[in-house]
């Protein structure tokens, strides 16, 4: 079933699969690109620790400013500093930045084109019990509209310490998405990984539909893609980590060997990575598309799980979508 040149987690489908917050990966990624270049610097709205920044405060304190709780300030010291040739990393909960400060991203990062790294922790629903105001759910759009903007969103946190690694060496204004919560460690340290290279985990012959999942939601299409080939049912699963700049070669090529194509994202299905991928398939291959995420309503406190559960994300959900786009195209 598993696409082997991925060299997934060998213990992706067992009940004790490791399970690792996506930002303890940033927070290793970020302490590395540090001691790679001396240039990387890092700046914090007093979330040290929930952000994971604390390691690399505590290892090169030089280099790193607490800004307090003044996201808009944050992102524009950052942006002085990325014009004065330091690589700057910004953290704060993605609700914060780049909820609160978006318009200082748009004027003093990505109008004047300088590698500030905004990293968006604590973002989705998955956040559990901070309720609705601080599960932010808009990002990927207000992000991906931004011209210059990379925008990433890894599956795990293996992915994300690659993620930190990149983006660190790319000299381009760039977001990344973390979750808080701990989630299956899908991809391991020889999984290929390249900004704007979209990975197919699983390509069977003759697949039904293409699965196509951003962030944590890449495991849940996983188990969804096992249910379904248990019953006859082969799809395709993509993990599209970046949103922008988007791998249209690999959406149009596991669009077109279904002909169908299910999104899955922990995000408003307005603008986010569906609407992305929905975009470049209007162009040249227009196919039947379920778009599973957050229904145009805010988020609401409780625990991670029922969460997911309850705003339509969970395995059940994924492979009903998968039966229904394959019911609309043999219309």
């Amino acid at each position: 079933m598993l696409n082997t040149s991925q060299k997934l987690n060998p213990k992706l489908f067992d009940l004790n699969v490791e399970q690792v917050p996506i930002r303890d990966g940033f927070g290793q990624g970020l302490v590395e690109a540090g001691e790679k270049n001396e240039q990387v610097v890092a700046l914090c709205a007093d979330l040290v620790e929930s952000t994971r920044i604390e390691k690399f405060a505590k290892q090169f304190p030089e280099r790193f400013v607490e800004m307090g709780v003044a996201e808009q300030n944050l992102v524009t010291v950052a942006s002085g500093l990325a014009s004065m040739g330091k690589i700057p990393f910004t953290a704060s909960y993605a609700c914060f930045s780049p909820g609160r400060n978006w318009e200082q991203i748009r004027t003093t990062i990505t109008y004047n084109d300088v590698p500030v790294k905004i990293v968006g922790a604590h973002a989705g629903i998955s956040v559990g019990p901070d309720g609705g105001t601080h599960q932010m759910l808009e990002d990927i759009a207000l992000m991906r509209v931004l011209p210059n903007m990379v925008v990433v969103v890894p599956c795990d946190s293996v992915e994300a310490k690659k993620a930190t690694l990149a983006i660190a060496e790319n000299g381009k204004p760039s977001y990344i998405r973390l979750a808080r919560n701990k989630s299956a460690v899908v991809t391991t340290a020889t999984s290929p990984f390249e900004v704007g290279k979209a990975n197919v985990l699983v390509d069977p012959d003759r697949a039904e539909v293409a699965v196509i999942a951003c962030g944590q939601m890449v495991y849940y299409a996983l188990m969804a893609a096992r249910q379904l080939e248990a019953e006859g049912i082969k799809v395709s699963v993509t993990n599209l980590h970046t949103i922008k700049p988007l791998d249209m070669e690999t959406i149009h090529r596991v669009a077109a060997n279904s002909g169908a194509v299910v999104t899955v994202e922990e995000h408003q299905v307005v603008g986010g990575m569906g609407s992305a991928v929905a975009e470049s398939l209007a162009k040249t291959f227009p196919v039947p598309i379920e778009f599973l995420g957050v229904q145009d309503k805010y988020g609401q406190s409780g625990e991670p799980g029922e969460l997911l559960e309850h705003y339509g994300l969970g395995v059940k959900d994924i492979v009903g979508a998968v039966k229904k786009v394959i019911g609309r195209k043999k219309r």
